[in-house]
């Protein structure tokens, strides 16, 4: 029987499970596209916008890493529905190889704070500063860097920028060598272990978040109700689910208008995600106070 030497390890084909965490709009799904060259998140600038724990597969000649976006970490709304994506990330904490900890330069909140002492000692953490781009100059993130290193003992510090795919082979790189040697669980093409009709809701909430006010996404969230396929024609229907009575009026608009164009937007984004043509049907329901109840919560998925 072969023995593993030093060497053959280093040399060995690497896997394993990376959770990216952070407070909201830090940057985390923005690198995960980037990382994949495919859109798995959805982004936008406000709190919330990933719910779910989402599963990406990055493969390539010498490793493949399960990268996991977990919702983002924050105190600002109370809700159960934001009690619930808390403990998402906190479970993702300690079920992994790796975590990457992805942090805009600038001031480090409360909730940046707040999430560093969940970290275990038994998983390494490596900091990934986001956003480089915004600096003027990399040495301007120095003294930022030297405070980090004040709140936490970090495995390494990177800084990257997803808009200029900036470091983001030394990330890649420094991912593999805190992954085991082992084999690849997914097939070499694969990109998330999420179904299509996942995507086609996230795809439609995600215009709601570009396309309405402050308050309503927080309070909406969007259930497929029907999703078949015939040739390359898929056929969906989908409600969006709010919170409250007025929010309903909001999204559908005057004639209709509002929810119409939300509607086109998800369409031509759906084809291009699925590669062919989606007839598309929308519609809205009002279910009141769904983010503080646990039985909604579980039925939408989020727990």
């Amino acid at each position: 029987m072969p023995v593993m030497t030093k060497e053959s390890e280093d040399n060995a084909f690497k896997t394993g499970s990376v959770a990216v965490v952070g407070v909201p709009n830090a940057g985390k799904s923005s690198l995960i596209n980037v990382l994949l060259g495919a859109k798995l998140s959805i982004v936008s600038r406000k709190a919330q916008t990933t719910r779910h724990k989402i599963l990406g597969i990055y493969t390539d000649d010498a490793c493949q890493i399960t990268l996991l976006d977990t919702p983002g970490f924050q105190l600002r709304h109370k809700s159960m529905l934001n009690s619930t994506m808390n403990r998402s990330v906190s479970s993702s904490l300690t079920e992994v190889d790796l975590v990457l900890f992805v942090i805009e330069p600038g001031d480090i909140q409360e909730d940046d704070r707040k999430l560093m002492r969940m970290f275990s000692s038994d998983v390494p953490v490596v900091c990934v500063i986001s956003k480089m781009d915004k600096l003027d100059s990399p040495n301007d993130a120095l003294p930022f860097i030297d405070e980090l290193k004040k709140l936490f003992e970090f495995s390494d510090i990177i800084p990257t920028s997803a808009r200029k795919k900036s470091g983001l082979k030394e990330l890649l790189t420094l991912i593999q060598t805190h992954l085991p040697a082992g084999f690849p669980a997914y097939d070499e093409d694969a990109f998330t272990d999420r179904p299509e009709r996942f995507f086609a809701a996230e795809i439609i909430r995600e215009k709601l978040f570009h396309l309405m006010g402050e308050e309503i996404p927080y309070g909406a969230t969007v259930e497929i109700e029907e999703f078949s396929e015939e040739n390359s024609l898929r056929r969906i229907g989908a409600t969006i689910v709010v919170s409250k009575s007025a929010h309903k009026g909001m999204i559908i608009g005057s004639g209709g208008s509002k929810l119409k164009t939300i509607g086109t937007k998800s369409r031509i984004e759906m084809e291009q995600f699925f590669g062919g043509k989606v007839f598309l049907r929308l519609w809205v329901k009002v279910k009141k106070g769904w983010v503080d109840d646990s039985q909604s919560i579980k039925h939408f998925g989020y727990e």
